[in-house]
């Protein structure tokens, strides 16, 4: 091979095409040092003239070899010194061409990651002789000759340390490169394979090396997310979002301010950056986080730590791929789901103790996401935490979020329904997207040429409701509408009334500023009393129905407990999950819970009184509906009626309202003997709706098993049931002379 002279190189200019062209002269290189280390080992089995049987057993003569000094390169001249000037030559055009490379922007993966981890020459060469084996076979057998074993075609730490050390003082030295706390075996970019032909306990020398296989993937050209990674990461490439980012301006403007000054300082030892960003689902926590990254121009790599952590115990392992990821992508890393490992003290501050070392190690900007407040900042004091708490945004935003993804399929009425959806429900603005394609995909399910309707929409926001109410509320299926609610006209007036103010919330607290003036008081209670069976429950559905809302009846013997402190554990338990709910709360018989408070004559007194003043706190915190319903309001704790809303009083009704009431509880489709007298049904039983409701069914099911029509005799036979059930006396001939003389 002809050698050129050094002063060419200064000729040769040229940037590399692609990153291949430098890999191959890369490999060139490497051949040139391998052909330098094989003049030596051959002048050395020259001196060492071994038998054929040599391999099994060691000769004196090996003894006395490995006993001598190592050759010197002036006893292997000229051919050692013909190849070295050939490398240095070799190695002095690719540093030329790499210079070139970078500064035209010609993307070369090997020096990309020397500089992403600061790595070092040797560091270089370590790798590049492991790569050698993955690009062509030809490095098996090379490398089996250099270590004399025909078996050993891995590159070893002793193969590497010979063939890039030209001393026994720098091959010492060199050793710290390969120690498991180095770069190379820290970020992951090598890996330690055991040779398991070798005995147990041989020199750590003789260990295999190999790359990592996304490292190998990335010194190829192919950038792709680490498959370690798939279904739990997400590489995305942010365009311009913050204008349609649903947060406060404030938090955007001040967050984008805060991160560029931080970057603009140029200090290589400036303090890497973290962002923790607590708050309910859907309230913009990646979008911030997007739009930070659109603005410097960097992709973003968001992490699912649950499903990357769950029931893992090599979680430092694991993280460090994930920020080793981050800087090969050279990305930010959004790491969401950190409540998941939170709940437990111990092993939240582990994992926090682990992830802030790791930040500090490989991090740049770290996002962290949650829906919980972060107590354990003090373990990020070396580095620059920055906590945001995010709210659930104003109404005014939460119908501009309605606007924006309604637009599209409904633009004639996007104003009115976006209005009307923002006032009756509280949504974050990812929960909104959500309600908008799930009735989108149940309308292309049920018909393709409709579009939504505001039916489907308010369905479709039931469903995207908090359901964990469940657990511990009955839900009740409200069908009932006005004309099901038989009362005077000044208590419906009232109840349409608590439906008007839930309209028209978003205008008075926000647009006319009540909201700045009120710190807290501003959900909407209503306390219900009278006797039993007069409508309570009932008004509490047809408002639920009015407003498109669930309804949720607390269950007292799941929320009342004898032991203090359960009551309001479970209390606040109903509170929180009633606050994503976007529910009615229906507490019946409230008097239960919301009775007076005492004087203090013992503990147990004392306690009640805690449990009373807690109820208070909570509702005046609460932003939602709570009907409490009572038929004994003398019983309630004055401290509450001061702070209700609406208290409407349910009167007995009167012989009219009877009449009604008797039969509005017939169905059309129900067979009515014309015998039935709802004038004298309504005047002789003097009973309230409820008690109503139990004859009419009970003398349905007496006439089903007869086989007739529902009639007088039916409703006699249920009235007299219902009276020995609540304890009045009954006296069947009030009824029996009109049944007879119509017969």
């Amino acid at each position: 091979m002809k050698i050129r002279e050094h002063h060419e190189v200064d000729q040769v200019t040229v940037c590399y095409q692609n990153n291949h062209g430098h890999l191959r002269d890369e490999l060139k290189s490497l051949d040139l040092l391998i052909r330098f280390r094989t003049a030596i080992f051959q002048q050395q089995e020259n001196e060492l003239r071994r038998p054929d049987h040599s391999s099994m057993y060691i000769s004196p003569e090996e003894v006395d070899h490995l006993l001598k000094p190592s050759p010197s390169f002036s006893s292997l001249q000229p051919k050692v010194e013909m190849i070295q000037k050939s490398l240095d030559f070799t190695q002095k055009e690719i540093n030329a061409k790499v210079e070139q490379s970078m500064k035209a922007g010609i993307f070369l993966a090997l020096p990309k990651l020397a500089k992403i981890f600061s790595l070092s020459s040797l560091e270089i060469e370590a790798i590049i002789i492991c790569l050698a084996p993955e690009l062509q076979r030809k490095y098996d057998k090379l490398y089996a000759y250099l270590q004399d074993d025909i078996t050993r075609k891995k590159p070893s730490v002793d193969l590497i340390l010979d063939l890039v050390c030209p001393s026994e003082m720098e091959r010492w030295n060199a050793r710290a490169v390969f120690s498991s706390h180095s770069t190379l075996f820290r970020a992951g970019i090598l890996q330690l394979v055991d040779d398991h032909q070798s005995p147990s306990g041989s020199s750590d020398l003789a260990r295999f090396l190999k790359l990592d296989p996304r490292i190998l993937n990335y010194l190829l050209g192919n950038n792709e997310v680490d498959e370690q990674l798939l279904g739990k990461s997400m590489l995305h490439f942010p365009q311009p979002s913050f204008k349609t980012l649903f947060v406060e301006t404030t938090i955007k403007r001040n967050l984008l301010n805060f991160t560029r000054q931080h970057l603009s300082n140029q200090n290589p030892d400036r303090k890497k950056l973290v962002f923790h960003f607590c708050g309910p689902h859907g309230v913009g926590k990646k979008g911030l986080a997007l739009g930070i990254c659109s603005d410097l121009n960097i992709p973003l790599l968001t992490i699912d730590l649950g499903m990357l952590l769950a029931n893992d115990p090599a979680i430092e392992n694991k993280l460090q791929g994930v920020f080793r990821e981050g800087l090969l992508q050279q990305a930010a890393l959004f790491l969401q789901h950190i409540d998941t490992f939170l709940k437990d003290e111990a092993q939240c501050e582990r994992l926090l103790k682990i992830l802030s070392n790791i930040i500090e190690q490989y991090g740049w900007i770290t996002f962290i996401s949650g829906e919980e407040r972060w107590p354990q900042t003090v373990l990020f004091k070396e580095m620059v935490l920055q906590s945001v708490q995010l709210s659930l945004p104003e109404p005014s935003l939460q119908k501009a979020a309605w606007q924006h993804h309604l637009c599209a399929t409904i633009p004639d009425k996007v104003e009115e329904w976006a209005a009307t959806l923002a006032s009756q429900f509280r949504f974050t603005p990812g929960q909104i997207l959500e309600v908008v394609q799930n009735a989108e995909n149940q309308k292309a399910i049920e018909s393709s040429d409709q579009k939504i309707t505001l039916f489907d929409l308010f369905s479709a926001c039931r469903k995207q409701s908090n359901q964990n109410l469940n657990k511990i509320a009955i839900k009740i299926n409200v069908h009932a509408n006005w004309n099901d609610l038989i009362l005077p006209e000044n208590q419906k007036t009232q109840l349409k009334e608590i439906c008007d103010q839930v309209k028209h919330r978003a205008r008075v607290f926000e647009d006319w500023g009540f909201d700045n003036i009120l710190s807290y008081g501003k959900g909407l209670s209503a306390l219900f009393s009278g006797p039993p069976g007069t409508g309570k429950t009932l008004a509490a559905e047809v408002i639920a129905h009015a407003l498109e809302l669930d309804l949720y009846k607390m269950d007292l013997s799941t929320l009342v407990s004898k032991y203090i402190g359960e009551t309001e554990k479970n209390l606040s338990k109903v509170f929180k999950e009633a606050q994503t709910s976007n529910a009615i709360l229906f507490f019946d018989e409230a008097d239960a819970l919301f009775g007076k408070r005492t004087e203090v004559s013992d503990a147990h007194d004392r306690y009640a009184n805690i449990e009373t003043s807690y109820l208070l706190q909570k509702m005046e915190e609460y932003e939602g509906i709570v009907i409490l319903a009572t038929n004994l309001r003398d019983n309630m704790d004055e401290a509450f009626t001061r702070r209700i809303r609406f208290i409407i009083e349910f009167p007995f009704p009167n012989a009219a309202s009877r009449l009604e009431i008797w039969k509005r509880h017939f169905p059309k489709e129900a067979p009515v003997s014309a015998s039935v007298d709802y004038a004298l049904l309504s005047k002789q039983v003097q009973v309230s709706g409820g008690n109503i409701k139990n004859i009419v069914l009970n003398a349905a099911f007496l006439a089903a098993e007869n086989g007739q029509l529902i009639g007088m005799e039916h409703l006699i036979h249920g009235t007299q049931r219902e009276f020995e059930k609540i304890g009045k006396l009954w006296d069947g001939s009030r009824l029996r002379p009109s049944n007879e003389g119509k017969n």
